[in-house]
């Protein structure tokens, strides 16, 4: 029994009071990982400093690699000039450059860092100075905690009062800023440039029955009971061999380009030669292959490559020809001339029939869905489901010893064991070094494989869209952080002991929570300052991105169009990133009235983290790939009421643990359960007023923009019912009202108004009638999306209504579907020097194959050059369009 405590406990140092050398609570445990994690970070930082204006392909690819629109202003080249350049970019341009998404997800950040720094101040102001003078007579860093006070004394009451506040005032905050969210996400919704989007009027409908998959006349029957009707009905086709050959084609082009390229720079290399010694060029050996049908036959690589190509192009358009005789999935997409109509349809029963029509996704984009998965049967899915939830659930069990596992490995007392670790006996330097560094650093790093395998669980389930993967993940990863890295890894040290040592003696169980609970504080301090410090230099400085940036384009792009997408814009991780820092806030708001200390340090991590980020999102991360509209946040904000909840829980059993005090005892144990209750009605409120408001579109608004279309082209007016504050502020203060607006009481803005006589009359007419009066200290969406919008009216904004039906049938169709049967080789072959080869490669591909030898070209060092600004997809597109024209005068 005590072997499998001591493995489960493994990663935290035990705390047994025999042990006279205990450095899990010690403060050279804590100078030591404090020390260490500054240090490397100060140098990360610098490094970063010193490559960031030499280096932009790793920390400004977005200055260049994106749509002008999106891209920011660049920053000089000063070594700190980045942070007040960061700090000055107003919201409007984040949301315009990055999306709502990014922008929400940074707003959570920043209000994060406010709580905890009004909270750091606070506590050092009120509970510091009571743990302090406690009588308990504890030492190091636990004198500073609450266990140092006496459980019969009255100054308890001080952090009963003090966790009473903050719970009041956290929960305040976030009431404020899913209000302030609800009116972005409204906007966003209803905004021009989203409704003119074919996939904000669309639905992904899964386990459509096959009587109705097979008789699109019935499905837009159906669907035609909604709103406005519907445009297009797009039923899914089984396309398995369409599949095979578009891939085989897809490797064919890429191996014909790779080969022609190579080809390409012999060419260069024996020209200059002649050139240089006046002796006529002659062209290298072109490349053979092995005959497909006669092995001991060679044949030319370059006309067997275009040969190969153009029967898969004409496997292709012949397919695309008879689409009609596929076998039809049992999924349909459905397009609806008003965008309420599509979000009434993914609120709504469809069917009676058990899992018939049950999974229904508004806002598709076509290359967002997981098409291999939209045939998954609904019974296959639940069962799957069920499967993935008990894996997920099993593997977090299971984590826990295979991180005790490896963290015994790096145990101070375990490596004293061996021969060649003796040394470490009676070093307290080196033992507080790996007590407060190296287990948490073990922590991290096997944490970070995590993602990988959730992700690919929620793949097997069966999920549809690449976007709900993400969001499932958000909470499954933040289940199995609580678990592993919070109540098992940081706070069992503190359980453990109290089981082993309560056997023994159970009458001094309420005495050993007392004393043992708040030495876990030194644990979550060690962990924050690696994630604050390290955690933070590893986000900016970007070390495996910057390693991939230069060695991937040498070792591996070796065409043009492999180094264009080597230059792309990196994702960022949101399912990884967002539930760990609300795993921080979780370990500092639990200890905010334990140990006060920690709220310092958890405030730095939100603060660094929040001016890291701005620079990421601003200048590196590409957040094309997710735009769900900040439906992250509302998962980010459960997650901080499961934080609240368990810390009320947590005060909740401290106080229980006192209990033998008094009257005063049960008096706080009330307060402690008065909380929870607060926050449980808290919690329904949120969950009545504001969730069902964020998913979908409500009919009001809908209603209100097809009476105003105004709305659609403002930005919200985040204040809701304060707007006698916004015409109480001069001009210049009326962006940061908008900004902290949730973070302060309206009675105090306005009490500080008139001490301070900011306040002025209000003469600019807001009302909701005049489009141009935005709302103060908020760009016009003019300026937010880079052209005026005309549409006037709902029934002018029906999604591309300029496209043809066969347009958007072939733009919602699968990948496969939607394949051209036209290759374009982009390859540096522009030279006079090519023209035959060009000429012979087309002949062989039979109409089939183009060339772009725009934007690239070969150095005069022989390298291949692309050119980061040519638009390879318009001039595919114009080539496509060329050929097809060609091909309309030939059979004409």
């Amino acid at each position: 029994m005590d072997a499998v405590l001591n493995a489960t406990a493994g990663l935290i140092p035990s705390s047994d009071s025999d042990d006279t050398k205990d450095t899990s609570n010690s403060v050279v445990t804590f100078l030591a990982s404090l020390i260490i994690n500054i240090a490397v970070a100060l140098v990360i930082f610098v490094i970063f400093c010193i490559l960031r204006p030499r280096l932009r392909r790793v920390y400004a690819p977005r200055t260049y690699a994106v749509t002008k629109d999106k891209r920011p202003e660049p920053v000089s080249r000063g070594l700190f000039s980045w942070i007040p350049a960061v700090l000055r970019v107003p919201d409007t341009d984040i949301i315009q450059q990055s999306g709502l998404d990014t922008y929400m997800f940074l707003r959570s950040i920043r209000t994060m860092f406010i709580m905890f720094a009004v909270i750091s101040i606070a506590s050092a102001a009120s509970i510091l100075p009571v743990n302090v003078k406690g009588t308990m007579k504890l030492t190091g860093l636990n004198s500073l905690s609450m266990g140092n006070v006496d459980p019969r004394s009255n100054w308890l009451w001080v952090h009963i009062g003090f966790f009473a506040a903050i719970v009041w005032w956290s929960l305040w905050n976030i009431v404020g800023e899913l209000r302030i969210y609800t009116h972005l996400r409204m906007w966003w919704l209803t905004h021009p440039n989203t409704v003119s989007k074919a996939g904000a009027s669309t639905v992904l409908v899964s386990n459509v029955p096959k009587s109705l998959a097979n008789d699109e006349s019935r499905l837009r029957d159906l669907f035609s009971m909604f709103p406005g009707g519907i445009r297009q009905v797009f039923v899914n086709r089984m396309c398995k061999k369409l599949t095979k050959n578009v891939h085989t084609r897809d490797k064919l082009v890429k191996r014909l380009e790779k080969e022609l390229t190579k080809y390409a720079i012999k060419c260069k290399k024996l020209w200059s030669k002649s050139q240089d010694t006046n002796s006529p060029y002659r062209p290298p050996a072109r490349p053979t292959t092995r005959n497909s049908w006669n092995i001991f036959a060679k044949v030319d690589l370059f006309e067997h490559l275009a040969a190969e190509i153009a029967k898969c192009n004409r496997f292709i358009a012949k397919s695309a020809n008879n689409m009609d005789s596929m076998e039809r999935q049992s999924s349909a997409l459905v397009m609806f001339n008003q965008q309420v109509g599509a979000h009434m349809a993914a609120q709504t029963v469809l069917d009676y029939r058990p899992f018939s029509m049950g999974q229904v996704t508004a806002g598709v984009n076509p290359d967002d869905i997981i098409w291999s998965n939209l045939e998954i049967s609904p019974w296959s899915r639940r069962i799957r489901g069920y499967v993935t939830f008990a894996i997920t659930v099993g593997l977090t069990l299971l984590w826990t010893i295979i991180a005790a596992a490896l963290s015994s490995l790096v145990q101070v007392k375990s490596l004293a064991n061996f021969e060649a670790f003796k040394w470490l006996r009676g070093n307290s330097v080196v033992l507080g070094i790996f007590s407060g560094v190296v287990p948490s650093l073990v922590l991290a790093l096997l944490m970070s494989v995590l993602p990988y395998i959730l992700r690919l669980l929620l793949y097997i389930e069966g999920t549809t869209t690449r976007s709900q993967i993400k969001l499932r993940m958000l909470h499954r990863l933040f289940f199995f952080q609580t678990w592993n890295v919070y109540l098992v890894t940081i706070f069992s040290s503190s359980i453990f002991q109290i089981a082993v040592k309560s056997v023994s003696e159970p009458g001094k169980i309420v005495e050993l929570i007392q004393t043992q609970v708040p030495q876990s504080a030194t644990n979550i301090l060690t962990y924050v300052l690696l994630l604050a410090f390290i955690g933070a230099a590893k986000e900016i400085v970007q070390g495996v991105p910057l390693a991939l940036r230069y060695l991937v384009p040498k070792l591996f792009a070796k065409t043009p169009r492999m180094m264009l997408k080597a230059e792309q814009p990196q994702d960022f991780k949101w399912e990884a990133a967002i539930p760990t820092h609300s795993l921080i806030f979780l370990m500092g708001f639990s200890y905010s009235f334990i140990a006060p200390i920690v709220n310092w340090f958890v405030m730095v991590y939100f603060g660094l983290f929040y001016l890291i980020y701005r620079y990421q999102f601003l200048y590196v991360y590409n957040d094309s790939t997710w735009a769900t509209g900040g439906l992250s946040f509302p998962k980010s904000i459960k997650q901080i009421l499961v934080g609240i909840y368990i810390s009320e829980v947590y005060l909740l059993l401290m106080m229980v643990a006192k209990l033998h005090a008094g009257v005063n005892a049960i008096m706080r144990i009330v307060v402690a359960a008065g909380l929870i209750a607060v926050t449980v009605g808290a919690h329904l409120y949120i969950n009545e007023v504001y969730m069902p408001a964020i998913n979908h579109l409500p009919v009001k608004r809908a209603a209100d923009v097809e009476r105003t279309p105004a709305l659609a082209r403002e930005f919200p007016d985040v204040l809701d019912r304060s707007g006698d504050i916004e015409k109480m502020l001069p001009e210049s203060q009326r962006c940061a009202y908008a900004t902290f607006s949730s973070l302060v009481p309206a009675f105090v803005i306005k009490l500080m108004l008139r001490i301070t006589g900011s306040a002025k009359p209000n003469t600019v007419d807001n009302g909701w009638d005049n489009a141009e009066d935005a709302m103060p200290g908020f760009a016009h969406d003019d300026q937010l999306f880079g052209q005026r919008q005309t549409r006037l009216s709902m029934a002018d904004w029906q999604p591309l209504a300029t496209s043809s039906n066969a347009y958007l049938a072939r733009q919602f169709a699968s990948p496969e579907l939607r394949a051209r049967a036209v290759s374009n080789l982009w390859v540096p072959l522009g030279d006079v020097l090519f023209e035959d080869l060009r000429r012979e490669i087309e002949y062989h591909g039979q109409g089939t194959i183009m060339f772009i030898t725009q934007g690239t070209d070969i150095t005069k060092a022989f390298k291949v050059h692309a050119d980061t600004d040519f638009e390879l997809d318009r001039a595919e597109s114009s080539n496509r369009a060329e050929l097809y024209k060609r091909m309309h005068n030939n059979e004409t």
